[in-house]
């Protein structure tokens, strides 16, 4: 994984918080490895990669402190191992490397989890609790939260998918899952609707739904008028239904599709799909667009 030490000028280390594992620079070790520098005590090379962005720049995997105390000393150039990481998680390994007489404390390896956990949600517990010297228990605590949470945007984007009549076996290659597993999670949506149903028809709004259970409004919407007659779609939106051969709408409506400049009005594609398709029929879009065709399928 490393390559035999190099001497490296000083000035090309970068110190990249996003994969640092520490919540600041500890400067009495520093002064202490300062002390050591002028000494003559020789430390073991630091740990970099190239930087992925700045050509002849690279970022410190371990060794920060060490670093600090040879710029005090005002060295030009630092013997650094250059680790090549083959796809591995930089924090990960910086934690990993973390050792020595000051560990990571608490909310350290807290901080360190739920970071690595963010980047690449197909870590598990294991690996991470491996790389920051924790339990598999200790790590499921720090990252339950994001887990539920990445579930539920998994779930809440496989429903969306389904209810645009994507095959399993699509779906299971966009979303990079097995189909079995696809076919799992699909069996557990209905539960969820129900819930949401269960709301709107309890007088919630569908604002106040989606707010509840962390979906998209558009997708709440889809569940509201889910077996409606056109019309009646209309009325609940609150949309006039123009009957005329000119079209003019003053804004989009700002519960359905995203903020861009190529974004059209929700009520332009209702009416077209009214007047030029009958309902259920299968209509053909190849433009991916603004997400805002779910609530009229």
């Amino acid at each position: 994984m490393g390559n035999p030490p190099s001497l490296i000028p000083i000035d090309n280390l970068v110190l990249d918080n996003e994969i640092y594992p520490r919540s600041a620079i500890d400067h009495k070790r520093v002064r202490i490895f300062t002390e050591n520098l002028q000494d003559g005590f020789e430390f073991d090379p630091i740990h970099v990669q190239l930087h992925p962005e700045e050509a002849g720049k690279y970022c410190i995997l371990d060794g920060a402190h060490r670093w600090q105390a040879y710029k005090v000393v005002g060295a030009k150039e630092i013997p650094a191992s250059i680790i090549d990481l083959d796809g591995h998680d930089p924090l990960l390994y910086a934690a990993k490397k973390a050792i020595g007489p000051r560990q990571l404390n608490e909310e350290e390896c807290r901080e360190t989890a739920r970071r690595a956990f963010q980047k690449n949600p197909r870590l598990t517990s294991g690996e991470i609790g491996k790389a920051i010297g924790r339990s598999r228990q200790a790590v499921d605590n720090y990252i339950k939260d994001l887990r539920a949470k990445t579930q539920m945007d998994l779930g809440i984007k496989l429903f969306r998918m389904n209810v645009l009549g994507i095959p399993q076996e699509r779906i299971a290659r966009r979303i990079g899952k097995d189909q079995k597993s696809i076919h799992n999670h699909l069996g557990e949506m209905p539960k969820l609707a129900f819930l949401l149903n269960s709301d709107l028809k309890q007088g919630f709004t569908v604002p106040q739904v989606a707010e509840k259970h962390g979906w998209p409004v558009p997708l709440v919407w889809s569940l509201a008028l889910e077996g409606k007659e056109d019309l009646e779609r209309f009325r609940e939106l609150k949309w006039g239904l123009r009957t005329w051969d000119l079209w003019n709408w003053n804004d989009c409506d700002k519960r359905f599709g995203d903020n861009w400049p190529g974004r059209i009005p929700a009520q332009l594609v209702a009416h077209i799909l009214y007047f030029f398709s009958r309902q259920n029929d299968l209509v053909f879009d190849p433009m991916k667009g603004s997400g805002l065709r779910l609530t009229f399928v």
